[in-house]
């Protein structure tokens, strides 16, 4: 499996607090079965944690990649990050300031948790008009689709893939989040279920729970489609159909 959206890149946001936390995660990661993760600290976020790419963050990508090696650690942890959908992303993309997921078409967003479908298809018409294809990171939670998670089909017309937390299949987010994200699953509206995972502790990136999940509600298929086929050609930037 590939995990497009974990919080595993240490001292940067509210995921990881340092190397050794991280290599926890990543342990529990590869014993859930995950070959990649890709790193996804939330940036553009102002006053937050704006983490505008960097060298920095690069040497911690490597760095981290070199430990996990030195432990015999099978996995690889590419660069990303979860953008948060304001100001004038594009430029921003357009200085290296902002990246997509392994510097491929892929843009991994998150928006408001109160965000309108307006303010949301205005930011997902300005990525995919330059080329782009946003992912939308764990629509389930956002207050719009908890109560009418059908929506999610204008988001999908407008050019977006629709990312699902694993925490939200499990029912760790609550009832509506829960709600909506069974009914992209079983509506077949989502495209990858990731772990967004921010410590070794809750929030796991132990992916296992919820392959057995959708294998038994759905598919087999439709689990590897969801966290291994999917986030794979996302990570090599293939198209997904």
């Amino acid at each position: 499996m590939f995990d497009i959206h974990c919080h595993i890149l240490p001292c940067v946001d509210d995921g990881s607090g340092s190397f050794t936390d991280s290599l926890e995660m990543a342990e529990i990661a590869a014993r859930s079965g995950i070959r990649g993760i890709v790193a996804t600290p939330h940036c553009n976020m102002p006053g937050v944690f704006e983490n505008f790419w960097s060298a920095d963050f690069d040497a911690k990508v490597k760095q981290l990649n070199d430990i996990l090696q030195s432990r015999n650690i099978p996995i690889t942890v590419y660069p990303g990050q979860e953008v948060f959908a304001y100001g004038d992303i594009i430029e921003r993309i357009k200085n290296n300031e902002l990246i997509t997921l392994n510097n491929s078409r892929y843009l991994l967003v998150e928006f408001d948790f109160s965000v309108s479908e307006r303010e949301m298809l205005k930011y997902l018409q300005m990525i995919t008009a330059q080329g782009y294809v946003p992912i939308v990171a764990h629509p389930e939670r956002y207050l719009i689709f908890g109560e009418t998670p059908e929506m999610i089909r204008d988001i999908r017309s407008a050019g977006a893939l629709v990312q699902v937390n694993s925490g939200s299949v499990t029912g760790n987010f609550g009832y509506y989040p829960e709600r909506a994200a069974s009914y992209f699953l079983a509506n077949q509206l989502a495209d990858f279920v990731a772990s967004d995972a921010h410590s070794q502790y809750s929030r796991t990136p132990d992916l296992f729970p919820v392959h057995e999940i959708i294998c038994e509600n759905y598919s087999y298929e439709y689990a590897d489609l969801l966290l291994d086929k999917n986030p794979q050609k996302v990570v090599n930037n293939k198209e997904i159909r």
